[in-house]
């Protein structure tokens, strides 16, 4: 009985700072995390070398509090509904060097080093790794993607064997 509350509390009761004033979330010194209605805050997470952005996701109060203290990534799989380690399976294990909070505190970019790795479940060094055409639009059924990464880092295949998919229709 006694776990069960303590898990009840620990649930219901926030990790960071309670978010009482604007000035405080713009100008204060204490992180004021403001996560969505599904209790989500979106990440940008770029390579520290290059700049390059690798990955958008989404962490919960858990995945960040574990980022911060671990100095590895984690995330909230919104596909499977779960906590997991970027890398845990591949071994391109993200290793935090910054994390930034945006003015409001409602979004997050980490930088990381993820050394001769890739980030992409599909292979690639980033998610990022096609480029959207710009100019007229003739068809909007037909635009076509320019891959500006040409080759893969890993075999997903290989890699994630067994493994659903985190690609959802």
């Amino acid at each position: 009985m006694q776990i069960a509350i303590l898990s009840f509390f620990h649930y219901f009761t926030p990790m960071f700072k309670k978010r009482e004033s604007i000035f405080e979330v713009e100008e204060g010194k204490l992180l004021s995390p403001k996560f969505d209605k599904n209790g989500l805050i979106p990440v940008t997470t770029t390579d520290h070398k290059s700049g390059d952005v690798l990955m958008h996701g989404y962490m919960n109060e858990e995945a960040l509090k574990k980022t911060i203290e671990k100095k590895e990534a984690f995330y909230w799989s919104r596909s499977r509904n779960t906590l997991w380690q970027k890398g845990k399976t591949s071994g391109f294990v993200q290793k935090v060097i910054d994390i930034r909070i945006d003015d409001d505190q409602d979004a997050l970019w980490m930088s990381v080093d993820i050394g001769d790795g890739a980030s992409c479940h599909v292979g690639y060094k980033s998610c990022f790794y096609r480029s959207i055409p710009l100019g007229p639009i003739k068809n909007t059924e037909e635009i076509k993607l320019e891959f500006k990464e040409k080759e893969k880092k890993f075999d997903p295949e290989k890699v994630y064997k067994g493994q659903p998919n985190p690609t959802k229709l």
